[in-house]
């Protein structure tokens, strides 16, 4: 009798279609056609190093979220403190 083997990237839906908190914020990033991209890579290659152009376009994706998020922030910050 053997093990079950882990599949650390199967990422497969919940039997009951529950959201995944991951996937959630995910698309709230605007980033998660790339997300799901290196998910449909990984699947296909099995390796992450073959998914590299995947890999770049999500992280340049989730960069720019980032800073667009940090710069809405900056000028939340900046109004609220001239207002008082």
């Amino acid at each position: 009798m053997s093990s079950p083997t882990p599949q650390p990237h199967n990422r497969s839906r919940k039997a009951d279609d529950e959201e995944d908190p991951l996937e959630h914020m995910i698309g709230r990033t605007g980033c998660a056609w790339a997300h799901y991209a290196v998910q449909e890579c990984m699947a296909e290659q099995q390796d992450w190093r073959k998914c590299q152009t995947h890999v770049q376009s999500f992280k340049d994706c989730m960069q720019a979220y980032q800073q667009q998020r940090a710069a809405q922030l900056h000028k939340l910050r900046h109004s609220s403190s001239s207002s008082t």
